[in-house]
């Protein structure tokens, strides 16, 4: 069976931002509020970060469930691991997310500044600097047969996408507007020559948009 390349839950503002300007470290989304951007899926049963019990069933709980299903690896680029930019300075800083990683397979960040890798509860990052399709390959492999999940930030997914890797997509879009920042499109319609689109709105207020090859 053919491993996929899948973008699951990523999320835009409704002026086509995946993340806003000036991160750092108290603000892994910079002038963006993740609070809007994820209030969707925070919302649902099926939460992995959830504490109590209820949330919402329907799509956007299908959705978010979906969000590790067969997924044997994950590529992401440095901005979404951390707000560190160059040479790395040390070793200490070790991602946004503690001791137990919400990714649970090995993770292929991107940078031109290679780092040994290490491992957290049954997450294992590795530090590449490839392009894209050789770091596909490796995440492949290392997915052992399952699909890889490629998990942004914006740039990152559009270095897939002109690159023609990515198989299928799904982008929630938020009423929020953020005027600037780190772009993922102008509008959904630059991918329409390459991928069938199907757009469906939720009652929390985002759009889901459902892309898969032609």
């Amino acid at each position: 069976m053919e491993q996929l390349l899948r973008v699951q839950n990523f999320n835009v503002s409704r002026d086509g931002f995946g993340a806003g300007e000036r991160q750092s470290l108290e603000r892994p989304f910079g002038h963006a509020d993740p609070g809007d951007m994820f209030a969707w899926a925070g919302a649902t049963a099926s939460w992995p970060m959830r504490t109590d019990p209820g949330g919402s069933r329907g799509l956007d709980d299908y959705l978010t469930r979906d969000y590790a299903n067969n997924i044997g690896a994950e590529i992401m680029g440095r901005n979404k691991f951390g707000p560190l930019r160059g040479p790395w300075r040390d070793h200490d800083w070790r991602g946004w997310w503690g001791d137990e990683p919400p990714f649970r397979t090995p993770v292929f960040v991107l940078t031109h500044h290679e780092r040994p890798s290490f491992t957290l509860s049954d997450t294992t990052f590795h530090f590449v600097d490839g392009d894209p399709a050789a770091v596909l390959e490796q995440a492949r492999e290392a997915a052992c047969g399952k699909d890889v999940r490629l998990g942004g930030g914006p740039t990152t997914i559009r270095e897939f996408l002109d690159a023609d890797l990515v198989d299928t997509m799904h982008v929630a879009v938020s009423q929020v507007e953020l005027g600037s920042g780190v772009r993922l499109w102008e509008s959904p319609d630059e991918l329409l020559d390459r991928f069938h689109l199907e757009i469906v709105p939720s009652p929390s207020g985002v759009t889901h948009h459902l892309f898969w090859r032609r």
